[in-house]
């Protein structure tokens, strides 16, 4: 399996973003790691592996990107508000740098977003805050409520990088292109977050597959089963 290092200057964080590319040629997949995870991850934790065969046969190409949660979300030292701020250049980073970059050298109008655990909430939270660019989004074990990392803290930085808030007052048409799953299992951690997601797409008429899984940690052996299923069933 190919695989390529990218360092990608951003000017929006004013560094640099470390990348990790698997495949030759496919649709593309970017994957945001898990808390406080890095571009290494998905590799080092065998989800790379689970995949193999449909990235080796060409269908997917996997972007697997750096976070910043240590300067934003997980950012001990930091404001509230500055925690928001932090991640909103994060999400400019993607949107106007990163994603068309990624659409250019692919060739594709939209891509496939996926993660797991934290992962799944910045795959989510990408998918819905800019759906005219994805138009795949897997979220494994995902939450979609950050308010435990600013406090009481709100303001509309909060509110707009919250699914449970601002879903509710979305049209749901915007979201009808997209495939959408939200993958979850009955000892799974955030089981409660992902049933609350689907009773609100529900809600909202949005399409997507909720798959809730047998007695299963929320863990990277769940993963390694629901990321390959789910890319298997995406195209």
């Amino acid at each position: 399996m190919q695989e390529n290092h990218i360092s990608y200057y951003s000017h929006h964080l004013g560094r640099s973003i470390d990348m990790l590319i698997y495949g030759h040629w496919g649709y593309p997949i970017l994957v945001f790691p898990t808390t406080l995870g890095d571009h290494h991850q998905a590799k080092g934790m065998g989800l790379i592996d689970s995949v193999r065969g449909l990235v080796e046969s060409g269908k997917y190409k996997i972007y697997c990107i750096d976070g910043i949660d240590k300067e934003s979300w997980y950012g001990r030292h930091l404001t509230p508000a500055q925690k928001v701020l932090n991640h909103i250049q994060y999400d400019k980073f993607l949107t106007n740098e990163l994603v068309p970059y990624i659409q250019r050298e692919c060739s594709v109008d939209k891509i496939g977003v996926a993660g797991c655990s934290f992962g799944g909430f910045h795959a989510f939270n990408f998918a819905f805050r800019h759906p005219e660019q994805v138009a795949y989004l897997i979220s494994m074990s995902g939450a979609f409520d950050i308010r435990s990392f600013v406090g009481g803290y709100y303001d509309d930085n909060v509110h707009f990088n919250n699914p449970i808030d601002y879903i509710p007052n979305e049209q749901g048409w915007r979201y009808n292109h997209m495939k959408i799953v939200l993958g979850s299992s009955e000892w799974d951690i955030c089981l409660n977050a992902n049933l609350t997601m689907t009773r609100i797409l529900n809600n909202k008429g949005i399409d997507h597959w909720s798959d809730i899984r047998g007695w299963e940690l929320h863990d990277w052996p769940l993963w390694h089963r629901m990321f390959p299923d789910y890319l298997s069933k995406m195209m």
